[in-house]
């Protein structure tokens, strides 16, 4: 199993992710400050129709309060849903930064990783000459 994720890591373009990193950064912290300036929709609880008059109501009342009654609940669904954007574009700039972290370190990694191969190589000479 280890040797199937050596083969897809090989396979990323590190160096376009690493190039990329701060773009994506960029665009969820624009994301996320479109999203989160917008002030969520007004959520008017679903509440019966008061209409006038105490007798049965007709055949459009009855039509204008099924449409009220429908109105208040998609502005119920548009306020979770408002909800629900503001709350994914925090997670993507949480995911995004990260990464951004994540790319910046691997990248110290990987110049250490080269300096610590040249002393190897260096003492490598050194020794050599030292014996032969």
């Amino acid at each position: 199993m280890a040797i199937g994720w050596l083969t897809v890591l090989k396979m990323v373009p590190w160096g376009d992710v690493i190039d990329n990193a701060p773009k994506v950064a960029q665009g969820a912290k624009k994301l996320w400050s479109a999203v989160g300036k917008k002030a969520a929709p007004d959520a008017a609880p679903a509440s019966a129709p008061t209409m006038p008059g105490q007798g049965a109501l007709t055949g459009q009342d009855a039509a204008v309060a099924a449409l009220q009654t429908q109105v208040a609940e998609l502005q119920v669904s548009t306020a979770e849903l408002h909800q629900q954007m503001v709350e994914s574009s925090a997670l993507i700039k949480s995911l995004a930064e990260q990464n951004t972290q994540l790319i910046a370190r691997i990248e110290l990694i990987r110049k250490r990783f080269w300096l610590l191969a040249a002393c190897i190589l260096g003492l490598g000479v050194a020794l050599a000459m030292h014996y032969f």
